[in-house]
């Protein structure tokens, strides 16, 4: 439901983040924040940092009010949809009606989008004979069946809802062409799957102060590991290469000479 605005943000597990889930649901909240939407100045935003405690509800709540977003603490999707959207507006530049956050965000959010997109090819240097045709353009999204078509691929596929039903459609096709298309489908079986990690078993041997420091330290930690294996299973593979070279030796006996 999340994923493409949580990839669009750059976030670090787009498709694993479970909203229900309330310790992934507070983090994902605190990275907000401090990432991408700096509406409180850093010293202001210990009680929202602070995860286990029994009043973050309270801290969150006073938070969605101080964003002035529509929806409240029990309107758990729709607030992390809303807050996630305010997101990617201040992540590329879009800053129309939004107030201006605690670190002055209207001045420096443009640079990220700049960098980013500055060797992109303008539109207009394309041929019109290299531009394809959008089939979308000439249908009528006005039309009961075209909606009620609309709103059960989205339901069956799982898709944000929009108030444009052709933006919801141009949605959907995007996510077959990436999720469901048989190339998709090919890369996807490829893809090693991850293994699931309890991070209270790790120990992570000192003590930050923060609860959320503590957490990314564990998987900083953990990534480290993987990563040092799999530089070593390389190292045994380049080893392994080296020797079956220089193990079997084979001399060219034209180049010999006897004598002087």
């Amino acid at each position: 439901m999340f994923r493409r605005k949580l990839t669009a943000l750059d976030y670090h597990n787009p498709n694993g983040f479970d909203c229900t889930d309330e310790t992934q649901f507070r983090n994902c909240i605190v990275w907000l924040e401090d990432q991408k939407i700096r509406h409180y100045k850093i010293e202001d935003r210990g009680n929202l940092r602070n995860i286990p405690s029994s009043d973050w509800s309270k801290a969150y709540q006073k938070y969605l009010q101080d964003l002035n977003c529509p929806f409240g603490v029990q309107e758990r999707q729709e607030a992390v949809d809303w807050l996630l959207g305010l997101a990617v507006r201040y992540e590329y530049g879009d800053n129309d009606g939004i107030s201006d956050g605690g670190e002055n965000l209207q001045n420096c959010v443009c640079v990220s989008s700049v960098e980013k997109y500055k060797n992109c090819q303008p539109l207009a240097a394309s041929s019109n004979a290299d531009r394809a045709v959008d089939p979308l353009v000439n249908l009528d999204s006005t039309s009961p069946d075209f909606k009620a078509g609309v709103m059960a691929l989205a339901n069956i596929l799982k898709v944000q809802r929009h108030d444009d039903y052709l933006v919801m459609l141009k949605a959907i096709r995007i996510l077959i062409q990436e999720r469901l298309s048989p190339e998709a489908i090919t890369k996807a079986n490829q893809n090693r799957e991850g293994v699931a990690v309890a991070l209270d078993k790790h120990i992570l041997g000192f003590d930050t102060g923060d609860a959320t420091l503590n957490e990314a330290a564990q998987i900083l930690r953990l990534l480290h590991i993987e990563e040092l294996r799999e530089l070593q299973t390389k190292i045994n593979e380049a080893i392994v290469a080296v020797q079956a070279i220089i193990a079997d030796p084979k001399t060219d006996h034209r180049l010999g000479k006897v004598g002087r």
